[in-house]
Parts: structure tokens; C-alpha cells; sequence
């Protein structure tokens, strides 16, 4: 955890605006994922530059991805948003354009951090998203981040980021009324984000008992 705050750090302290690219399956992914770290992060200044790619958004889920990144990010959040079409529940049989979308996005824009879905997964659509984002971009900090389900695959985490009570409540409370295509599912809930949060903001001692975890496989520390 340390080392990857640092390395953060590195990059704030030399005036640099952080780049931030998020990567997520499906409209809800990213805000689920990370999106308490990110309310965080658009809040330091200066401020950074965010990116914000959905690679299966359509009608309502569209809008939806696009509400959830002025709510999460707030400004800039039209410039930032790019939602793509490919098939939900196929990933793996258009990996090839998939993975061209991607080569694509690396050479317009070159983050610093990537957020992304964790390697394992179970969701098939994720794992092909967490597996081209290795492949695409090998010098940046790469975060995987996690989504609970009924896989039952959620796991051992090694970074983590303290988030207060009122962001973490702020996320629950605006994925309930961003993602309407989603309430209906049984573990889309307010308990379900909070509980998680609640869980690893005790596995990392957090002053306010919230944070998101992450897993960072790789880390590169600037001494």
C-alpha cells in the first residue's frame, strides 16, 4: 500500500496534473469499483486529468455511465467519458476489436494510473477488460479493483485507500440513483456497497472505518 501511495506522490510533487484512465465492462463498474477514491481524487489540486472508457454502454445504460461521471468526477466529465458498444456477456468472442479499442485509447492518452477490473474475476466480460489493460499499458500503476457478486470471488486485496464516512455514503447513495437498469438485482443495494467499504476500512485501520480496496501486482517506486 505505501509504496503505490508514493508513488503517486511522486508524480504530485512535481507539479505534473496525475492522469487518471478508468476502465470498466459495464456502466456501473468503475463508479462500484473505485468510485469513492475517485470523488477523492477530483478533489486534490491540481486537479487531475480523468478518462473514463465503458466498453458496453447502450441506450439507458449510456446515459447512465454518463450521469455517473459528472457525478462522480464532477467538470470536465463530458470531455472525459468515451462509451463503446461491444456485445455485454460476449467480451471474449470480440477480443480482437476489443483489444484494437484499446491500442487505440493508449495512443491518445497516456495515464499515470489505471484503474481496472481485478484479474480474477469470475465475470468474463471483466477478466477480458483486466487482461487487455495489462497488455495495453506496462509502465503505468495499474489498480484492480473489485466488484461484488454472487461469484463469490472477491479476495485478498494488498492496497488500500482510506475513504471518510460521508464520501463512502455519497457513493452508496449515488449508485442507487444513477444505475436505475440495476436496482433490481438482489446485491445491488446501499448495505451491499457500504458493507464492503466497512470491511476493508477495517483491514487497513481507517481513521473513519471506510475505504476501497485494490490489488496493485506491480509497483515502481522513483527513489
Amino acid at each position: 500500500m505505501e509504496a503505490g501511495l508514493l508513488a503517486l506522490a511522486g508524480v504530485a510533487s512535481r507539479g505534473k496534473r496525475l492522469k487518471i484512465l478508468c476502465v470498466g465492462a459495464h456502466s456501473d463498474d468503475i463508479e462500484i469499483g473505485c468510485g469513492a477514491t475517485l470523488i477523492t481524487l477530483a478533489a486534490r489540486r491540481p486537479r487531475p486529468e480523468f478518462r473514463w472508457v465503458v466498453w458496453s454502454a447502450v441506450g439507458e445504460r449510456e446515459r447512465e455511465a454518463k450521469r455517473g461521471v459528472r457525478r462522480f468526477i464532477g467538470r470536465d466529465a463530458p470531455e472525459s467519458v468515451r462509451a463503446h458498444a461491444f456485445r455485454d456477456g460476449y467480451f471474449p468472442a470480440q477480443f480482437a476489436e476489443i483489444k484494437e479499442a484499446f491500442e487505440s485509447l493508449a495512443r491518445e492518452f497516456r495515464p499515470d494510473v489505471v484503474f481496472t477490473h481485478a484479474r480474477d474475476d469470475r465475470h468474463q466480460d471483466h477478466r477480458v477488460v483486466s487482461d487487455l489493460t495489462w497488455n495495453t499499458f506496462r509502465s503505468q500503476l495499474i489498480l484492480e479493483y473489485e466488484i461484488p457478486k454472487w461469484d463469490g470471488d472477491l479476495g485478498r486485496p494488498n492496497f488500500y485507500a482510506p475513504v471518510s464516512k460521508a464520501i463512502a455514503r455519497r457513493k452508496a447513495r449515488a449508485l442507487m440513483a444513477i444505475f436505475g437498469t440495476q436496482r433490481a438485482k438482489d446485491w445491488f443495494s446501499e448495505e451491499t456497497f457500504l458493507g464492503l467499504m466497512r470491511l476493508r476500512g477495517m483491514e487497513c485501520r481507517a481513521v473513519d472505518g471506510y475505504a476501497e480496496a485494490f490489488y496493485a501486482r506491480k509497483v515502481t517506486v522513483p527513489l
